[in-house]
């Protein structure tokens, strides 16, 4: 019978976390337990659910990636019998990066109209001025909008003191970026908070030195090339 990749309790890690984790301002595993408590809308539900079925395949390729690597160590007799299982795994292994790169594929099916529906939320074409980065990163540290008793002028104060200008607070509200709990009184302070799409777009600008993001992979985590399947 030929081996089975054994269950790890650990999830496997991707090569396309990081923009799942980029465009929804939350790491995977938060992601998954979103999925679990049913909180996610169906685009990014079903993104979830895709990028578990590559996580799974990725496993795959990991089982008989070090299975490989055991039966060439030198731990066994190189023999007939040693050759057999080299060229059965080694069959398995492409299978599994095979199937692997599938579910790749329909993962950057479901995450890219998400990249593309936040990168035109966000101002400029998807890049934040300095002022309005500035804006994001005191809000997400908390803030709140207050309305004064006497004047009725609004303001936004973060808790770390800066304070934000009420337009600019409504450009970034208006943009999708930020959003502000209504179910308390503006008197009394409204909390406002980054939206998923701020949270990208926050982290998007911190990354602007780095290299861009490849917008599709081809072949996303592929390893190295392997031999041709053996007749």
């Amino acid at each position: 019978m030929s081996p089975q990749p054994a269950p790890s309790a650990r999830r496997a890690v991707t090569q396309l976390d990081h923009r799942l984790e980029a465009v929804t301002g939350h790491d995977i595993d938060t992601l998954w337990a979103y999925r679990d408590r049913g909180v996610l809308d169906e685009p990014h539900a079903q993104l979830v659910d895709r990028h578990r079925t590559l996580a799974n395949a990725q496993i795959g390729v990991t089982f008989y990636l070090k299975l490989l690597n055991r039966l060439t160590s030198g731990e066994f007799p190189v023999d007939g019998a040693l050759f057999v299982r080299i060229d059965r795994t080694v069959d398995q292994l492409e299978e599994a990066a095979d199937a692997r790169d599938t579910a790749a594929r329909k993962v950057l099916a479901a995450l890219e109209p998400i990249e593309a529906a936040a990168a035109a939320s966000t101002p400029d074409g998807g890049r934040l001025s300095t002022d309005d980065r500035a804006a994001l990163l005191a809000i997400a540290g908390g803030a709140k909008l207050h309305e004064h008793l006497l004047t009725g002028r609004l303001s936004v104060t973060a808790s770390s003191g800066t304070r934000i200008p009420y337009p600019q607070m409504q450009q970034l509200e208006h943009a999708g970026l930020i959003v502000r709990d209504t179910s308390h009184p503006v008197h009394a302070g409204q909390p406002v908070s980054l939206t998923d799409a701020g949270r990208a777009a926050l982290l998007d600008a911190r990354r602007t030195s780095a290299t861009p993001v490849p917008k599709s992979l081809a072949r996303p985590g592929a390893l190295p090339s392997t031999p041709a399947k053996r007749r």
